[in-house]
């Protein structure tokens, strides 16, 4: 019996094929600009930046495993950051502010919680679909955003609020951190509770799971409040490196974010996904973005290509699942 070479079955996995992407991507942009990206600036600077949509991506990641969808991600991120900022702005005296941070990051998640709760009404218990729901809720909350600062930007923060998003611990970038500890914890989440392994059932085959007698409706309330915490939490890490929070930042990371997740091997239909298949598109898109960066590609072409990007995908996966004819 012929055993199948290991480069062989590491190729033929979704991960393995993403950690080829991401490495070629690396010496690519390496070999265009070694000076600029194999520099300790630009890679510390890579470190401090995509875990901010990185977050959002991994909140994507678990409502796509429902066969879902969550498009108001940016303004719960935003809404929630200027809660927060308002906080720290009105209740900070003097001294560097730990007490009032504490907070507001918790009155910030909490209300993150709040808005998620609110898309699993619309999407569980009323039945809308979670593209629209998301879609028209998102709208919502960033008008709420806009509501409460007329449009301008929040800042003003106690010097502690720079921690989250621009300080290090022994050496390694914070927000790196962050990122890492969510992305662990959803992981481990997804794969060794009960629930993950519910919620990817659903995902896979939503009339088994009924017949199943899960309890869909609960388990959709909790998929899009914890998505709501993680888009806070990214909220928060923007703010943080920003230094003030405002109801427009992050436009672009929406596009980013499904286009990281369905790059990362996560069924848009739901029922499959990995957590490390995820980090591995950040990694690609991060260094890819990097390279943009300092090949002075426009903002617009960038748009251009995440959405070119995410189409291909999207293209080559539907290929790959269809029946091959013997």
């Amino acid at each position: 019996m012929n055993e199948v070479p290991m480069l062989t079955r590491f190729t033929a996995s979704t991960e393995g094929r993403l950690a080829l992407i991401a490495l070629a991507v690396f010496l690519v942009m390496a070999l265009l600009s070694p000076d600029k990206f194999l520099s300790v600036q630009n890679l510390t600077s890579m470190a401090f930046q995509f875990p901010e949509f990185a977050i959002l991506a991994l909140a994507m990641t678990i409502t796509m495993l429902t066969g879902g969808i969550d498009l108001s991600v940016v303004g719960i991120a935003n809404m929630t950051a200027i809660v927060a900022a308002l906080i720290l702005t009105k209740l900070t005296g003097s001294g560097d502010g730990w007490a009032v941070l504490a907070l507001a990051l918790s009155v910030s998640v909490a209300v993150g919680v709040v808005a998620g709760l609110f898309n699993g009404i619309l999407i569980a218990t009323l039945g809308l679909p979670p593209i629209l729901a998301t879609l028209g809720s998102g709208l919502i909350f960033t008008g709420i955003a806009i509501a409460m600062t007329g449009g301008s930007a929040v800042m003003g923060f106690p010097p502690a609020t720079a921690w989250i998003g621009n300080s290090t611990v022994l050496g390694i970038p914070t927000p790196l951190i962050v990122f890492a500890l969510l992305a662990l914890g959803i992981s481990l989440l997804l794969t060794r509770t009960g629930f993950g392994i519910k919620l990817r059932m659903f995902g896979a085959n939503p009339l088994a799971a009924r017949y199943a007698a899960i309890d869909i409706d609960a388990m959709l309330l909790r998929v899009y409040m914890l998505s709501g915490a993680l888009a806070a939490i990214s909220g928060m890490v923007v703010m943080s490196r920003a230094n003030s929070a405002k109801a427009d930042y992050g436009s672009s990371y929406l596009l980013l974010a499904v286009l990281i997740a369905v790059l990362g091997g996560v069924n848009p239909y739901g029922g499959y996904g990995r957590v490390i298949g995820v980090v591995l598109a950040v990694l690609s898109m991060q260094f890819l973005s990097s390279g943009m960066n300092m090949l002075q590609v426009s903002n617009f072409a960038r748009e251009l290509i995440w959405g070119t990007l995410l189409i291909l995908v999207m293209i080559m996966n539907t290929w790959r699942a269809k029946p091959r004819k013997a």
